[in-house]
């Protein structure tokens, strides 16, 4: 929970109780549903929350905003940035069920009242939304075309409506058609950690 308060320091009381919760909610929901590997249950804050929260350095979400995390798995990015951004809303979807069980199971635990979760496929979703979130689901193109047309074309955000997109490793060729609609931010320029090195937050304006 620390290495949350490090980099996010202006935490409300509310917040910082539901950071803090997540790892007991974790550790209990993995014990049924192994949504995250044992080794980094562990490392739970670094590699799955502050992970997540490396897209709250690049975007920071104005009240009303409607974001879809695709591929949500147990609920990251989702979880963390909806407790960061209570006044944005939240739709995680994912195509295996008994990870969506764990989401709504943990939001419900926190009381997360901007966030749903459902067992779907990002094809079959019908809403537009201001963004679309994931942590590497698939290579990065094939995400695209999966998901761009959810993403409604009228931005009132400081960055373009589109994809915000988790990766790690070297994906230079996956983006190299997108050209200037897209931008690439380190995670390493946010976070000192050794595990984010390689780490980068694409955004895609769509």
């Amino acid at each position: 929970m620390d290495i949350i308060l490090k980099y996010f320091p202006d935490l409300t009381e509310e917040q910082k109780e539901r950071f803090a919760m997540l790892e007991s909610l974790y550790t209990e929901w993995n014990e049924q549903v192994n949504v995250i590997s044992r080794k980094d249950i562990q490392q739970l804050y670094e590699r799955h929350v502050l992970h997540s929260l490396s897209i709250a350095k690049v975007m920071q979400f104005k009240p009303g905003t409607k974001i879809l995390d695709v591929g949500t798995g147990g609920g990251f990015p989702g979880i963390p940035l909806a407790i960061l951004f209570p006044e944005a809303e939240f739709f995680c979807v994912d195509a295996i069920g008994k990870k969506i069980k764990v989401v709504n199971g943990v939001a419900q635990a926190l009381g997360l009242t901007n966030l749903r979760a459902e067992h779907l496929r990002v094809q079959s979703v019908k809403e537009k939304f201001d963004f679309v979130v994931s942590r590497a689901v698939t290579a990065f193109p094939k995400f695209v075309s999966m998901s761009r047309s959810v993403v409604r074309k009228e931005s009132f955000n400081d960055l373009a409506n589109g994809i915000l997109y988790i990766k790690g490793g070297d994906f230079m060729d996956e983006i190299a058609n997108f050209g200037d609609k897209c931008t690439l931010y380190p995670v390493s320029d946010f976070f000192d950690e050794e595990f984010f090195e390689t780490k980068k937050v694409i955004h895609l304006a769509l």
